[in-house]
């Protein structure tokens, strides 16, 4: 493809089917994106990544990465470190160093790398990152303990690991100079200028969001745009500066008070999805295939070191005083997938390394892909049966996810948890989310089809979604979104009695007309006005003294079931058109509305 339009379009194009495959297979995506650049490039040779961007790759690669970190600081809130325990402290701090220490020596013995290189190579390899955990602990289903562990260990050890490996960087560049006095005080200077500045740039940023100085139209915008000025301003000042810049601007956001990063974050997933994915084809497409033979066997020690000697003893030194059993550790000691911030930096460092003419440096990108295609590869096939075998599955999930955080729903929510059953409740109105959480029931504020959520909203024990919000535009997104990822008979919504013609706001039309929630006349209108004219939400048992025919005898047109709970307390969704006859020992969660409630 000598055209670079063509080319362009071309990695595009590949971007989003590899992201499209990775949605249907339900892999992480890095690893489609990374097998079709590695076709396209040195297997094909169509795709020539230097010949079509020439000077402007090192920028544009720069760049990326600077996306990559801030987004990834963007999610580092000190309170949530706090806030899950010491395993996931301990993991993103002594795991990590366990972990580095491991890597750089088996990378320095088995092929005889620098230590310096050896060093990189290690800090880069701490980092898993939610983007290929999210997938696999969705599929592996373990016990919710070590799937937050997992989950929060993924979130915030990606900036930890990646600054860590800024500042080794940083390190190997400022030792090019002969005397070590030159290299401490040019190393110092680096990070001195990356923290203030980020420090600064991040406050100041923070202040002009708190305050709404920039428009509500312009606020991502003019952030991606500031960040990148921060970036090449830190590295004007002082060389290599800027990924520690703004990866400290990115931490003081996510700490600021009263600053809200949530629009920021789902700006990035956009630009993320074009950006990012066409960044990997094109770094995987930069790989030497002669280079991955050279590193010979060696490298099968390395691999085998990062999988066995390094993730075990990370988790055993972090596991101590958590009260974790032998199980457990297990598990978490198998799922460390190596992901996206891993192949972005180690690109990007080894350009530049071979830019100052570091000699060797090309070597950490091809050892640093095969770590991320080893890990992803082999623990996406084995964790399932890992996690079978140590019986470290969560049961079958039948929690709920209610999607709109009504009066009816938050009572009905408080209903269910006096049953025992799972709910969360998802809603993008703060005022809604503020009452559920005072009523001590989950809560999600914000898009739960977002990526975000993906990363955030704990849904290992959720089987079931209703969907019974007045949003609109926003409902029939919710039911696509979760019809793929928990099935189509688990997604579920109120009818609103418009005409077929038009599609219904709670589900897709086709879904609407097959089934709805409760029954056919409850909409969402009824239920909130039910409620308004004192309606309450109760559970009743049947029994063989009161059967279900006596049940609905006694409450007759003021009775609505809503959720059938059997001997085994598994609950059933009351469905329009689907018929469910509780027997004795079953218990009915119903609205039940006052005598004199006008019609």
């Amino acid at each position: 493809m000598s055209d670079p339009l063509i080319s362009l379009v071309a990695v595009g194009l590949l971007s989003i089917a590899c992201q499209y495959l990775a949605y249907k297979i339900r892999l992480p995506a890095i690893l489609p994106l990374l097998i079709v650049g590695i076709i396209v490039g040195p297997v094909m040779g169509v795709l020539n990544a230097d010949d079509l961007f020439g000077d402007l790759l090192f920028p544009v690669v720069s760049l990326s990465v600077a996306i990559i970190l801030f987004e990834g600081s963007l999610t580092l809130k000190f309170s949530d470190i706090r806030g899950h325990g010491n395993m996931v402290r301990n993991l993103c701090s002594i795991g990590v160093v366990v972990t580095w220490a491991v890597a750089t020596v088996a990378a320095h013995y088995a092929l005889d790398i620098p230590w310096q290189l050896a060093f990189l190579f290690g800090a880069i390899v701490t980092v898993t990152g939610p983007t290929v955990i999210v997938p696999m602990i969705r599929t592996v289903r373990p016990q919710t303990n070590v799937a937050n562990i997992l989950r929060w260990e993924g979130i915030i050890i990606d900036p930890i690991g990646a600054l860590l490996a800024v500042l080794v960087y940083e390190y190997i560049v400022a030792s090019q100079a002969e005397a070590i006095t030159h290299t401490l005080i040019t190393f110092g200077k680096t990070i001195g200028m990356g923290v203030c500045l980020g420090l600064v740039s991040g406050y100041l940023l923070g202040i002009c969001l708190r305050k709404q100085w920039i428009p509500h139209y312009l606020q991502n915008t003019a952030v991606l745009t500031l960040i990148l000025g921060v970036f090449a301003a830190s590295n004007y000042v002082a060389h290599e500066s800027g990924l520690l810049a703004v990866t400290i601007v990115g931490m003081v956001l996510a700490n600021m008070k009263n600053v809200e990063v949530e629009d920021i974050l789902e700006f990035k997933e956009t630009l993320s999805v074009l950006l990012i994915s066409g960044l990997f084809i094109l770094l995987a497409s930069r790989l030497n295939l002669s280079s991955v033979t050279d590193l010979g066997f060696g490298v099968l020690w390395i691999l085998l070191a990062i999988m066995f000697v390094a993730r075990p003893l990370s988790v055993a030194f972090s596991s101590i005083g958590t009260g974790l059993n032998w199980r457990e550790l297990a598990l978490i000691s198998w799922i460390a997938p190596r992901g996206i911030v891993a192949a972005a930096v180690s690109a990007l460092f080894s350009l530049k390394l071979e830019e100052i003419g570091y000699e060797g440096a090309g070597v950490i990108v091809p050892i640093v892909f095969l770590v991320i295609i080893t890990t992803v590869v082999l623990q996406s096939l084995t964790a399932k049966p890992v996690a079978q075998l140590l019986q470290m599955r969560a049961p079958p999930p039948n929690g709920f996810l209610i999607f709109g955080g009504s009066k009816f729903n938050r009572l009905l929510a408080i209903e269910m948890q006096n049953q025992k059953i799972p709910v969360v409740i998802a809603d993008t109105n703060w005022d809604a989310i503020r009452e559920a959480r005072m009523k001590d029931i989950p809560v999600y504020f914000g898009n739960p089809a977002s990526d975000h959520a993906a990363r955030h909203m704990e849904l290992e024990r959720i089987g079931t979604v209703l969907i019974m919000s007045p949003y609109k535009q926003l409902n029939p997104l919710i039911a696509y979104h979760f019809e793929y990822t928990m099935g189509k008979d688990k997604v579920w919504g109120l009818t609103n009695n418009e005409q077929a013609t038009r599609p219904s706001h709670q589900v897709g039309q086709h879904y609407a007309q097959r089934m709805t929630l409760f029954d056919e006349g409850v909409t969402y209108g009824y239920l909130a006005s039910s409620i308004a004219h004192g309606a309450t939400i109760k559970t009743t048992r049947i029994t063989e003294e009161f059967s279900y025919e006596k049940y609905l005898e006694t409450y007759g047109g003021r009775v609505t079931p809503l959720i059938a709970l059997d001997k085994a307390s598994k609950p059933h969704v009351i469905l329009y058109g689907k018929e469910i006859t509780p027997v004795p020992g079953w218990r009915l969660i119903s609205l039940i509305r006052p005598e004199d409630e006008p019609v």
